[in-house]
This record gives C-alpha cells, sequence and structure tokens, in this order.
C-alpha cells in the first residue's frame, strides 16, 4: 500500500474527572489528540478507570470520515472479541447455578461437535473451547462465518473441515469458531441466545444500558461511529457488519462508558452493587493461565515480562511486576483494547474506528503514567513499526509485479462456468450475468465479485463491495490432463481470512 499524505479533521472532546492521582490528565489527552491525528484515525474514545470511578475520558475526531460529529463516552463502537469474555463470564455463572462443569465435554450439549480427530471430538472440554487450545490454527476456518448467512449450528458443523495446526492441548491457535462453538453450549443448556443471556446477565445488572448484540438496535440507540477501512493508504467508509448470529466470538457493540462499568465490575472480583455475579472461584479460574505462550527470557522487554499466556476469556501476562489482564478486538472496520491492573484498580478501554489504530499505544502510555514507569512515546515507536510493516509487505505489489500480460487462458469460460464445491463454505459459483463473468458464494453472498483475465488461467477477483481485511486477490481455474476443470485455487493475501482453505472443487 502506497503511503500518501492525507489529512484528517481532528474534532476532538475530552471530559476529565477530579482525581488526587498525580498523573496530569490535561498532558495525557494532547498526548491523544495527537496520536490519533499522526495516525490518521478517524476517531478515538478512550476511558481510564481508577478505584471504582471513570476518571478521564477522551474522545478525538469524526465518526465518518469527512463529516463533523465527534463521539463522547457513549459513542456506540463493535468491541469484537473483547466480548470473549463476556462469553467466559456466562458460562462462569452456568457453572455456579449447577447446570455445566467446565470440564464438561462438549458433546454433552452438542453431539454433532466435530473437529480433525475422533477422540479429540469426543475430548475436548469447554475449558478447551476457552483457552485455545483445541489444535486449530490462528483464524484458520474463519472463512466458515465471516459474513456467512448460516446459523450457528451449521456453522460448527463444518468445524470438522479445519486442518489440524498442532497436537491437542499442545499449543495455541486463537479460534473464533471454538467461541462460537461456547456460544451455542449457552443457548442449548439456557434455550436462550447468547445475546439474550449477556443481556439480562451482565448487561442490565451493570447498567451498561447503551449496548446491544443486534444491528437491528444500533439506530434505536443512536450515536455510533462508522466503520472504517485502509485503501490507498486513506480511510474508506464501509458498512456494518452483521456478527449477531456469531456474537458469542465479537457480536458486543458498546462505549466507553459502558466498558467501564464492566471493568470495574471485573476488578470488583465479579460483584454489582450486594450482588455477587461471579463467584471467588469462577472469578480466578478465568484469570488463570491454561496455555502459556514462550517468553525470550534471554533479553530484556519493555514490559518487563515474566510470562504470558490465556486464560478463559482474557488474556494474561504480568506488567512492571503487576498482573495484566486483557484482550484486544478486531470487527470490519473497527480496532479496541480493554487492560486492567486488577491490583491496581486501573483499567483502560480504547475504542477506535479504523484499521491502522494504535490501541495499544494508547494503552501502554495511559498504564506507564499511572504506574509510574519510565515510559517511551509508545504513538511515535508504533506508528514507524507499523508504516515500516506496511511499506515491507510486498505480497500484493509482488503479484502485480509478477503478472504476465498478453496472455490468454487455456480453458475458454464456458469450460469454467459452474458450480464448485468447498468442504468448508459450500457451494462456489461461477457463472455468466450479462457481459460479467461472477464469482458467488452460496452462503456468503456478500462475497460476491467480478472476475476479470489477470494471466494465462488466472483470474483476478474484484469484490463487489470493500472488505476491511482484503483487497487483491486471484483465482487459479485447474484442469486434467484432459483439460477439463476439476477446481480453482484462491489466492487473497492477507492475514486475517485464508481464502487457500476452501480449495473449491468442481462438482459433478
Amino acid at each position: 500500500m502506497k503511503k500518501i499524505a492525507f489529512f484528517l479533521l481532528l474534532i476532538f472532546s475530552s471530559a476529565i474527572a477530579q482525581t488526587d492521582s498525580k498523573v496530569d490528565l490535561k498532558a495525557l489527552d494532547a498526548y491523544y489528540a495527537k496520536m490519533v491525528k499522526d495516525w490518521d484515525l478517524p476517531s478515538a474514545s478512550i476511558g481510564i478507570v481508577k478505584d471504582g470511578e471513570l476518571i478521564f475520558t477522551g474522545n478525538y475526531g469524526v465518526l465518518e470520515q469527512g463529516k463533523k460529529e465527534a463521539p463522547d463516552e457513549n459513542t456506540l463502537y463493535a468491541i469484537a472479541s473483547n466480548s470473549k469474555a463476556f462469553t467466559s463470564a456466562i458460562i462462569g455463572m452456568l457453572v455456579q447455578e449447577g447446570k455445566i462443569d467446565w470440564n464438561d465435554k462438549v458433546r454433552k450439549y452438542l453431539p454433532y461437535f466435530e473437529v480433525y480427530d475422533d477422540w479429540v471430538s469426543e475430548n475436548a472440554t469447554i475449558k478447551d473451547l476457552l483457552s485455545h487450545r483445541i489444535g486449530l490454527g490462528t483464524f484458520s476456518g474463519d472463512n466458515i462465518w465471516y459474513k456467512s448467512d448460516q446459523t450457528a449450528e451449521e456453522i460448527i458443523k463444518n468445524i470438522k473441515y479445519v486442518p489440524q495446526a498442532y497436537e491437542f492441548r499442545a499449543g495455541y491457535g486463537y479460534s473464533n469458531l471454538m467461541y462460537i462453538t461456547a456460544g451455542e453450549i449457552i443457548r442449548t443448556v439456557t434455550g436462550k441466545t447468547w445475546g439474550e443471556n449477556v443481556n439480562e446477565r451482565i448487561l442490565q445488572p451493570l447498567a451498561m444500558n447503551r449496548s446491544i448484540y443486534s444491528l437491528k438496535d444500533l439506530e434505536k440507540k443512536g450515536n455510533y461511529a462508522i466503520p472504517h477501512m485502509r485503501k490507498d493508504d486513506k480511510n474508506i467508509v464501509i458498512d456494518w457488519a452483521d456478527w449477531e448470529e456469531v456474537a458469542a466470538t465479537g457480536g458486543l457493540i458498546s462505549s466507553v462508558a459502558d466498558v467501564s462499568k464492566w471493568m470495574i465490575f471485573n476488578m470488583n472480583h465479579g460483584i454489582q452493587g450486594k450482588d455477587t455475579l461471579l463467584s471467588p472461584a469462577s472469578r480466578n479460574i478465568m484469570w488463570t493461565p491454561h496455555n502459556n505462550f514462550e517468553l525470550d527470557h534471554t533479553r530484556p522487554n519493555p514490559f518487563g515480562r515474566h510470562f504470558s499466556g490465556y486464560g478463559l476469556g482474557w488474556g494474561l501476562s504480568d506488567y512492571h511486576g503487576k498482573m495484566r489482564v486483557g484482550h484486544t478486538g478486531g470487527y470490519d472496520g473497527m480496532i479496541t483494547a480493554v487492560t486492567m491492573i486488577p491490583e491496581e484498580n486501573l483499567g483502560v478501554v480504547v475504542l477506535t474506528n479504523g484499521t491502522k489504530s494504535p490501541i495499544m499505544a494508547a494503552t501502554y502510555y495511559a498504564l506507564d503514567q499511572f504506574l509510574g514507569v519510565e515510559t517511551t512515546d509508545w504513538s511515535a515507536n508504533y506508528l514507524e513499526r507499523t508504516n515500516s510493516n506496511m511499506a515491507n509487505d510486498k505480497r500484493i505489489s509482488k503479484r502485480i509485479a509478477e503478472r504476465i500480460m498478453d496472455t490468454q487462458p487455456t480453458l475458454t469460460e464456458d469450460k469454467v462456468l459452474g458450480d464448485y464445491h468447498s468442504d468448508l463454505v459450500g457451494k462456489i459459483s461461477i457463472i455468466r450475468k450479462g457481459d460479467d463473468l461472477k464469482l458467488e458464494f452460496e452462503h456468503h453472498p456478500l462475497l460476491s465479485a467480478t472476475l476479470t483475465h489477470w494471466h494465462y488461467d488466472t483470474w483476478k477477483i474484484n469484490w463487489d463491495e470493500d472488505h476491511a481485511w482484503f483487497t487483491f486477490g486471484t483465482i487459479k481455474i485447474n484442469s486434467n490432463n484432459n483439460q477439463e476443470v476439476i477446481g480453482f485455487d484462491f489466492d487473497v493475501p492477507n492475514d486475517d481470512f485464508f481464502f487457500e482453505e476452501l480449495k473449491p472443487v468442481r462438482k459433478k
């Protein structure tokens, strides 16, 4: 992606509560205002809680590129995978009620649950789902659910086709599919959807009155940010994506004010007012590492970190001698982070509506100020690293440079037309509409595209709508020795959705 200087109109507002902290909140506010401008971010809404109170809210930029309305602490953003902690909390509540056990096997509730191996399918537990140790690769199989019109049950029934990445309980693979599965266990046990459960069990008791899980309620609530993607190094408005069916993995839409209540509740050990919604046992098991990451102990790191792992819905590590609990979230056009230092009663939430986002720079800078540790200009450092990584990502430019011009396909369009089958996503068709050759997905209609000849038997994918995580792509038509089309391969370079796993074959 080429770098193009692009001016971002910066309109920011902030609300700073009175506090006895030695942290200069006005200076922090100025730092964040500059950060949002430097990163060319449409908007950011940032909140800091300390000792049970929301002591700082900083709101910067605009809700939609090219318009003037600014966010505030009640502005709604999709918090994506930060929703996973809500899923584990609901599971914890069901455990407390004696309805399930953390170590129950998944098939006790979902007999159709199946992964790459029969023994693993039979023995996988709820705890395995929530700690990403099933054996699937990070993000592998996400094409099954992404922009799909299938039900959660239908999505889960296709997990058996996702390839194994490591031995069961012997590695880490961040799996949205496993949280979708956990959400379906919740529905099976309670007779209510994940959204109904999260509303009744968490949102209402915590007075998170603006938080929603359905796009149907977005207009009703109002005051929401617009998602943006990066295209040609500019912020481009894209549509909200409907994640309600897969909400257990990332469907909550919330605000700084509401997420602050969630952080305060968690740092108060699951107690809301006079009610203990999460028992000490639930809190402890969720904040215990069930999957550990290897750290390089031969050299220092900027966080003073000695351990890092994943609990149940939460990432866990230490930060300059203090336990750190948090998560991040990536939704189409929005990136967010929730981070807590429980023993300091300190929490930071960062909500943004762009895909080039300084969520951790904002977080670390705040943590450093409040912990009184030597800090660095996290925004400048992360921006330099991000720009360098983007400049050095030659995957798309290399493919464009290697295109061979003035070639002809060996397979005529008539031979290419027809239905193909992918075990992961079902039917994919290549059809003719008017003068166009079209690519259509039976269960993913929003992924439709127009195909144009690239070179030889490779065709370029021109998506019918912009997608946040991928832009350029091609398909290579495959044939047998008799020049009969047998299938095609995807090549869509990106870090999140692995189209190469689809492997469509020609239907007989």
